[in-house]
């Protein structure tokens, strides 16, 4: 039934306004915007993929990673990042660096939040 349809995927936060400075200056993605200020972003990713960001009054951020973005060199984006001032997270029990960086457990992974709260990663290709 949906084998030709071109699907997307989207998650909320809890201002679009803020959420579209992080993603558009921080991260470097095109945004674009709907409806106004405070009105719905879409992302648009390469591979012509479209996320939708959606305002959300009472927004919980997810607990599971949303967003990946593949790298070539996943300790230039982790660089590159906290020189614009993005924190990467710690988990428990996780082989971490000091930096963030898990390595030699699966793909070489950071993770980090959008203003939000919701989690996205950088991933060695």
């Amino acid at each position: 039934m949906f084998r030709d349809t071109v699907a997307f995927s989207g998650f909320s936060v809890d201002d679009t306004d803020r959420a579209r400075e992080f993603y558009e200056h921080t991260l470097g993605l095109r945004v674009s915007q709907t409806g106004g200020a405070g009105g719905l972003l879409t992302l648009h990713l390469a591979g012509d993929r479209d996320v939708l960001v959606y305002p959300k009054e009472d927004h919980t951020p997810a607990t599971f990673t949303v967003l990946n973005f593949p790298v070539a060199d996943v300790d230039r984006a982790v660089e590159e990042l906290t020189a614009k001032g993005v924190r990467f997270a710690r988990y428990p029990g996780m082989p971490q660096d000091d930096r963030g960086i898990m390595r030699g457990n699966g793909p070489t992974i950071a993770w980090f939040t959008d203003p939000a709260g919701n989690v996205m990663s950088v991933i060695e290709q």
